[in-house]
């Protein structure tokens, strides 16, 4: 059994290895691509727009005079910019690329702006990078900057870009719900993916998860580029994964991995496994859980020493959980080697207890140990996590470290030793409490200071508001002078009063006219809805007639039964200008149906309605449709020698037209007419002419409510498609 065992576990390892070699095989060497970014008018250089592949963003060079990216071939360049549409361009190879934008205006300034002049150089584009390089250092000037751009005349674009920003400061200084307030602030102005991708992860570390859920969702509704889809698909994967919803975590997590594969993005191939190993392991799959994290350890270790150093230790939390200390401990031996050629950033996004360091390591070994019941060899680990971190101020590490080799000494039985050490700890933990409480302080006052930033900014478009509202009413006090000015101009004002008088006496002629042309288009309507029903009954009697030639008196009883349904349904529809969509579906099923049943052996047919579309929404002119299915199965497919194939599908064309197609496998309209005697070419049928005539009318009646278009289905002129575009009502 056990060797069966191990079988299967090598067998499964292997599969793992050979997976993640032919990724390796697969990555393309990176290169370097020269990316220029002109405005086709002037044809000048835009040096602050945002390029990016892949999430890493490149910078305008003064001295190269362009931006030069690092990319591979397939992966996706995009060019952002407050004043012009995002740009998406697919790197094919080396070569140098040219982005040229068109309207590009980053100067413009409204008339009514109190703060903008004739010959004023708007500064916007400076201040945005002072907030940029100020954000991860001085909070202070970033929002005084941004204060700056408020200033400024603004477009949407660029509003919503100054809230982006502020909304990025608070992120950076964990002020998350300001962050939120300002994210939103910035949508409302501009629909951006990359903010609404931020907003959801600010909404996930303030565990607002359903509000984190949605906006991810609604973000893959759009357009994305490649690394936001993989962005979008992993973040609902963490969501879920708070939620304990383990299936539709991994389901996520492994699109985002596959989308990380095929653009060879290997960070987050690493950080991918490793959270599909959390899943497994939270399922308690401990094989799955295992095989992933020797993924993520291999690819880390590709990357650099802090990455694999982070990926260990996760790892290793993985073994203690699973009650593996010897594998724990062996692995966080070969961390502490490496960490100790890492110094510790003292400032650094990430707190000092979250960084990886050799007190943090050296107390964890000393916990596996004691997890194990290996007292004496947890001792000297325990030491000396309390030594490195007494040298590296870390008294957290300190004051859990202490406390162990406490409990270890009393474990021992060395009781004098337990004691002192216990006292250690409680001189730990009244320091630690005191520091925490001048931590607290601090944290309430950068809070107050933040809060009045945000207030003053908030006045300040207040204010502004306020102040083209102003020059708003000095503008309309200019209007109301000048329009007294023209009051005295009576004579002038008889003269406009004429000209309107003869104005209005074209109005109520063309009025009349239009109202006769109305009278006279549903005359016709009814007159071609007159010539279409004899036409129909015509043609189906022809069928019927064809089942009594043959004999055939079941068939044509039931084809009998099944027309005169039809031909009710289309006399109580025969004075309608429209009828609902859905009772023209079930006319076009009947008739189908019984083509079908005559010409069997001709075609097959499928009818495709998109579940989605609000079909009571939609209404169409009675027996619309039906002379294009009847010249696809008469004049198409019953010429062709093997069996054909129609289909009949409704799909959305956008938010307020759906897309009817007709497509046939027949013939073709050429090899159609040639195929037709003489005498069918003198007696051609009507039904296409009346069709025209009468979509012509509607149309000119109800403004393009239809619009069709009539070709060959293949390049070989065989088959037709009929396109018809349908209006809401």
């Amino acid at each position: 059994m056990n060797k069966v065992y191990y079988i299967i576990c090598v067998i499964f390892l292997l599969s793992f290895s050979t997976v993640f070699s032919q990724i390796e095989k697969n990555v393309a060497s990176e290169f370097s691509v020269k990316v220029q970014v002109v405005n086709s008018e002037t044809h000048q250089p835009i040096k602050d727009a945002r390029v990016e592949v892949n999430g890493r963003v490149f910078y305008y060079s003064d001295i190269k005079g362009n931006y030069t990216v690092k990319a591979k071939a397939g992966d996706q360049l995009v060019v952002s910019h407050s004043g012009f549409e995002t740009i998406f361009y697919t790197i094919k190879d080396d070569e140098d690329i040219k982005v040229q934008v068109e309207g590009f205006e980053p100067n413009k300034k409204s008339k009514l702006s109190p703060y903008s002049s004739g010959k004023r150089v708007s500064l916007y584009p400076q201040y945005l990078d002072s907030v940029r390089f100020y954000k991860k250092k001085d909070i202070d000037k970033s929002l005084s900057f941004i204060e700056k751009m408020l200033l400024d005349d603004l477009s949407r674009n660029r509003l919503a870009t100054t809230y982006k920003e502020l909304a990025d400061v608070y992120f950076y200084w964990n002020q998350y719900d300001l962050a939120i307030e300002n994210y939103q602030t910035s949508l409302l102005q501009v629909n951006n993916p990359a903010v609404r991708l931020q907003l959801a992860k600010t909404a996930y570390l303030v565990k607002n998860y359903s509000d984190s859920e949605q906006n991810y969702k609604t973000t893959l509704k759009g357009k994305l580029n490649n690394y936001q889809q993989l962005t979008a698909f992993q973040g609902l994967g963490d969501v879920y994964m708070v939620q304990e919803n383990f299936d539709e975590a991994k389901s996520n997590y492994q699109k985002a991995l596959e989308i990380a594969k095929t653009n060879l993005i290997t960070p987050k191939i690493t950080d991918l496994n490793s959270k599909l190993a959390e899943v497994y392991a939270a399922q308690g799959n401990i094989q799955e859980a295992d095989g992933y994290y020797q993924n993520s350890l291999r690819l880390a270790s590709e990357e650099n020493k802090k990455r694999s150093l982070k990926e260990q230790q996760k790892v290793a939390d993985f073994y203690n959980q699973s009650q593996r200390y010897d594998e724990e401990i062996q692995l966080r031996k070969e961390s502490l080697k490496e960490a100790e050629d890492i110094p510790v950033e003292a400032e650094n996004s990430e707190s000092l207890v979250d960084s990886i360091t050799s007190q943090k390591i050296n107390y964890k070994i000393g916990n596996a140990y004691m997890q194990k019941a290996a007292y004496k060899e947890a001792i000297p680990y325990l030491k000396k996590s309390i030594a490195d971190a007494d040298k590296n101020e870390d008294l957290i590490i300190q004051k859990d470290a202490t406390k162990r080799l406490s409990e270890v000494y009393e474990t021992v039985g060395d009781y004098t030793k337990a004691l002192k050490t216990y006292q250690d700890y409680v001189t730990l933990v009244d320091t630690l409490y005191s520091r925490k409480e001048q931590e607290i302080q601090q944290v309430k006052r950068f809070s107050k200071r933040i809060l009045d930033n945000q207030n003053r900014i908030a006045s300040l478009e207040k204010d502004k508001e306020l102040s083209e509202s102003k020059i708003s009413l000095a503008y309309k006090d200019q209007q109301l002078i000048q329009e007294s000015n023209k009051r005295q101009q009576w004579v002038i004002y008889s003269l406009v009063a004429g000209f309107l008088l003869m104005i209005l006496l074209v109005y109520f002629m063309f009025r009349i006219n239009k109202q006769q042309r109305l009278a006279n288009n549903l005359l016709a309507l009814k007159s071609m809805r007159s010539q279409m029903n004899p036409h129909f009954i015509f043609n189906a009697l022809n069928s019927v007639n064809s089942f009594i030639a043959v004999s055939d008196e079941r068939s044509a009883n039931r084809y009998l039964s099944e027309f005169s349904v039809l031909m009710r349904a289309v006399l109580e529809n025969s004075d309608e200008d429209f009828i609902p969509l859905t009772k023209e579906i079930e006319l076009l099923e009947l008739y189908v149906k019984l083509e079908h049943n005559r010409f069997k052996d001709k075609f097959d047919y499928s009818i495709h309605i998109d579940k989605n579309i609000p079909l009571d929404e939609y209404s169409i002119p009675p027996m619309l449709l039906q002379p294009y299915i009847e010249n696809a199965i008469w004049h198409g497919l019953r010429y062709k020698k093997e069996k054909g194939n129609l289909n009949i599908s409704m799909t959305y064309k956008d938010s307020d037209a759906i897309q009817i197609l007709i497509e046939d496998d027949g013939v073709g309209r050429q090899q159609s007419m040639e195929m037709k005697t003489k005498n069918q070419l003198k007696q051609k049928s009507k039904g296409m002419s009346t069709i025209k005539k009468r979509i012509a009318i509607l149309n000119d009646m109800y403004q393009d409510k239809i619009m069709v278009a009539v070709s060959d289905a293949f390049e070989d002129g065989s088959g037709t498609k009929v396109g018809l575009t349908l209006k809401k009502d």
